[in-house]
């Protein structure tokens, strides 16, 4: 299979060369000698991926029923059930006392959580987390709730009983309930949130690849393991050394360059482009092929992975496709080069960004590894386009690259969530993230709120403007009342509310009603981040990339065997609402 596609798209990158000479007639004729050794050094050269597939690269879905308290009397008490059983058990294991009680206050709601952890999530790391109502609960609303510590883990059915594994990550904090464009919440939003970040993995995982079983073999994983790290190396604990590392005769462990960190899936396919077996003497013939497949926009992008994977040797081939008259190919040689360190590329890679909107995900990831003035400069460029996705994108990629930059580093209001307000040139733009981490973001220094508004912050802050000042108020039962009176400004009145004891998804509220009220002149914009330009996968993507052969552990395998079964109804939630 893999012979027969190679040759089709060898006759489409070489016979349109040796037409140009005179070595194609009219009429159909044989392949021409040239053609036919390309065509077999090819089908003589094995890849990593041809003996290989990946394995650790689908998200790892975790969960748990847990307590939401701080409800405004929109809460109820959950019927009987596994649920209600479950969180019973784990509110006595806590020392609760009259846990009964307090499920039935209104101030309160059983709700399900869950969350994944990437692929090559470390210890430590900071994941998103999912919260949703039951269907068979009397809960009306969970804005302004706040989750209790939860403790989340893989759930299945074994034996007729939900049983849940160890647990992998530990979640808490406000709930961010979804607003919607007419400043009012349907019944539905009302039962889902989000905490963005909410979660800290308890765990790392492991990538690799497993040897397909006809290939096995002592011999073949080290082999393959010789070949990634003649290409690949990491400082791991202290030293520099190869990213794979053979286990078995089936399982191929792999570390993640740092360059790749927040591109896996790219690691991923150019590590499975890896060679293999190569032909004697053929590392010059397969330059030459590869570098008539990188002039055609159709082979582009597989003929930049494989120079790609070969490493400094291709860096000449690649410069050559930056010269292209196509974009496709110039872009496909600029992202290529990123990753082998070339910073070149930053050019065609932030014309490829404002440009291709379908290169723009890669493009942003591409450029965040080019740290460098070129590659700083190219952002810095990007923060000022009238496209929103394209200008959160390039500050994401500049926070990956060095958050504590000057420009982007922002600062922390409290515990709450991160204040970024960007001195740059474009339409002024809020921008606002449901993912990730608690974070805004301000493009241009002037954000006004406008005189007449009233908006709430959460349950306990009233936000008034008045001409140009905003009075922002704090009520809350059995205390004093506070006021703060500031500027009315955007990042005033968020600070301000912070101030007084709000949360991230208080700030959201406001700015939400604000701009529905026609109050701010700002465009308000939510997690306009280009798909997966961080390179993993959707969650969406879970079912269809789980990995299909055994992994390296017979007690993994049975977890996942009986994962197949697993019970969760709240799968019905849209994380990409």
């Amino acid at each position: 299979m893999r012979t027969t596609r190679l040759k089709m798209l060898l006759l489409m990158s070489v016979l349109p060369c040796l037409a140009a000479v005179g070595c194609a007639g009219p009429a159909i004729r044989s392949q021409s000698p040239e053609v036919e050794a390309l065509i077999n050094l090819e089908a003589d050269t094995k890849l990593v991926g041809d003996y290989a597939n990946p394995w650790g690269t689908a998200p790892q879905r975790i969960e748990r029923p847990a307590l939401v308290t701080g409800l405004p009397g929109t809460g109820s008490d959950p019927p009987p059930g596994t649920q209600r059983q479950s969180l019973m058990a784990d509110m006595q294991a806590r020392g609760v006392i009259e846990p009964n009680k307090l499920l039935a206050s209104p101030t309160t709601a059983l709700v399900w959580v869950h969350g994944y952890l990437a692929p090559g999530v470390r210890k430590g790391d900071r994941f998103d987390i999912y919260i949703e109502v039951p269907p068979d609960n009397d809960t009306t609303s969970i804005a302004g709730g706040w989750l209790m510590e939860t403790r989340l883990s893989e759930m299945a059915v074994l034996g007729n009983r939900v049983r849940d594994g160890h647990v992998l990550g530990v979640a808490e904090g406000p709930l961010l309930v979804d607003p919607v464009s007419t400043g009012t919440l349907d019944s539905v939003a009302k039962l889902r949130a989000r905490i963005p970040g909410g979660a800290v993995s308890l765990t790392s995982r492991s990538i690799g690849l497993i040897v397909a079983p006809e290939h096995r073999s002592i011999a073949l994983s080290k082999r393959i393991g010789d070949s990634i790290n003649r290409r690949f190396h990491a400082v791991i604990k202290g030293s520099k050394r190869g990213v794979a590392t053979p286990k078995t005769d089936r399982f191929i462990e792999l570390e993640v360059p740092p360059i790749y960190k927040n591109n896996l899936s790219r690691y991923i396919r150019v590590v499975r482009s890896v060679a293999v077996v190569e032909p004697p003497a053929g590392r010059h013939a397969r330059l030459e092929l590869l570098d008539r497949q990188l002039s055609d926009p159709v082979t582009a992008p597989s003929a930049a992975l494989r120079l790609e994977a070969i490493g400094k040797d291709a860096i000449p081939t690649l410069r050559k496709g930056l010269e292209s008259k196509d974009a496709e190919v110039r872009f496909a040689a600029a992202e290529a080069l990123a990753y082998l360190g070339e910073s070149i590329a930053a050019t065609q890679l932030a014309e490829a960004a404002g440009n291709l909107r379908s290169a723009r995900p890669a493009a942003l990831a591409a450029l965040s590894v080019i740290d460098d003035v070129n590659g700083i400069d190219a952002l810095q460029g990007l923060l000022s386009s009238v496209s929103a996705e394209t200008r959160y994108g390039a500050f994401r990629a500049l926070w990956q690259m060095d958050p504590s930059a000057p420009l982007i580093r922002g600062e922390k209001l409290g515990d709450a969530c991160s204040l970024h307000v960007l001195d740059v040139q474009g339409p002024p733009l809020v921008h606002i993230t449901r993912s990730n981490r608690p974070e805004l973001v301000l493009f241009g220094v002037e954000h006004p709120v406008a005189d007449g508004l009233r908006a709430e912050a959460g349950p306990s802050l009233v936000v008034v403007v008045e001409g140009s000042q905003a009075v922002i108020n704090c009520f809350v039962a059995g205390q004093p009342d506070q006021k703060l009176e500031v500027p009315a400004r955007v990042d005033d009145v968020v600070r301000a509310i912070i101030q007084l004891g709000g949360t991230y998804p208080d700030a959201v509220q406001f700015l939400q009603q604000a701009s529905s009220s026609r109050c701010l002149d700002s465009r308000l914009a939510f997690d306009a981040l280009p798909n997966e330009m961080d390179g993993r996968m959707s969650v969406h993507e879970e079912a269809a990339t789980r990995d299909r052969d055994v992994p390296p552990d017979e007690d993994t395998a049975e977890r996942n065997s009986a994962l197949d079964t697993v019970i969760s109804w709240s799968d019905r939630t849209d994380e990409s609402s």
